[in-house]
């Protein structure tokens, strides 16, 4: 995830087009493909985002600033009505578009798995990139200024751009959790498989 980047070499309509292609390939439930993906290249389409999600009155925090460098913002939404409306399709068996059959919610699920694509072929291309959420508090302002549909959820957003040579997060002195802790075999706190 990186968090600065090099804000004088955009990213190209050609890498920006391969990552929206590969998103787009991610799983679905029942193929639903609820999602979409607002793409903010422009600097004035940049700013209005920034606009609508901090205040400016406030003293920006080195991430901000940091990700803020960004050239290249895609906002990834899901769309929870293509969902219920494919499950009411007769070859699903549901009758109705009850929401509670869904034991997670699986547009978001799935349009955060399209944006690990986009993530990984930001790698793939030489790229940085950092998966962020947006203030809940200002998706209603996000959605004004990019006339975004209200049913749509705003799952997140993919900042894409070349990455400047930035510390080391402090975060990862943690470490990664390895398999013994993570991994469960036939049940959970089994962790051999024998």
């Amino acid at each position: 995830m990186v968090r600065g980047y090099d804000p004088d070499r955009p990213v190209p309509t050609e890498v920006i087009n391969t990552a929206l292609g590969n998103a787009i390939r991610a799983p679905s439930a029942g193929f639903s493909q609820g999602w979409d993906f607002v793409v903010l290249a422009k600097q004035e389409e940049r700013q209005a985002y920034w606009a609508a999600t901090t205040d400016p009155d406030d003293e920006p925090d080195a991430w901000l600033v940091g990700i803020k460098s960004a050239p290249a913002l895609i906002l990834c939404l899901s769309d929870e009505g293509a969902y219920l409306r494919r499950y009411a399709e007769p070859d699903k068996g549901w009758s109705d578009m009850d929401q509670a059959r869904w034991p997670v919610p699986y547009w978001d699920v799935d349009t955060g798995m399209a944006a690990l694509l986009i993530l990984l072929t930001a790698v793939d291309e030489g790229l940085g990139s950092c998966f962020f959420g947006t203030p809940p508090e200002a998706h209603e302002d996000v959605f004004e200024a990019f006339g975004i549909p209200r049913e749509r959820h705003l799952v997140g957003v993919v900042s894409l751009g070349y990455p400047m040579t930035h510390a080391k997060s402090q975060s990862l002195k943690r470490g990664r959790r390895g398999l013994d802790q993570v991994a469960h075999y036939g049940r959970f706190g089994r962790h051999t498989q024998d």
